[in-house]
């Protein structure tokens, strides 16, 4: 029953038809930027355990005594595109170094700086006398 002064309920969806899609036009944006960024650390999670990859198979297989050119050649191969691999040996050991930069995707990121990554092994040099 209805008393004076009260209203009926408004109905619903009368005057907020476009709400809904306002809303969404507002956020979506904002997804997607977080979704990119998302995706930009994932990749450099990758290209760390890449260049970690890289610089253990270089080590190695400049242990056991393969070529230091056959093994940095080994480790640009596994390496993540556009990073630098280098090989040092001395008392007895052999170290292997991979750096590199994964920059952004652009757009909003594009100002940000690249993530550096880094990688180094050290493996016992088998050819290396006593």
């Amino acid at each position: 029953m209805r008393t004076a002064g009260s209203r009926w309920p408004r109905r619903p969806g009368r005057g907020d038809r476009g709400a809904a899609t306002a809303e969404l036009a507002l956020v979506l944006p904002i997804l997607v930027a977080v979704t990119i960024g998302l995706v930009w650390l994932l990749s450099a999670g990758v290209a760390q355990v890449r260049a970690v990859d890289a610089a253990r198979e270089t080590a190695r297989m400049a242990a056991r005594g393969d070529s230091d050119a056959e093994a940095l050649a080994r480790g640009r191969e596994v390496a993540f595109e556009g990073s630098e691999v280098t090989l040092a040996r001395g008392g007895g050991e052999v170290r292997a170094v991979v750096r590199g930069t994964v920059h952004g995707p652009g757009g909003l990121f594009g100002a940000l700086p690249g993530i550096r990554v880094h990688a180094e092994a050290v493996a016992v040099d088998e050819g290396a006398p006593p």
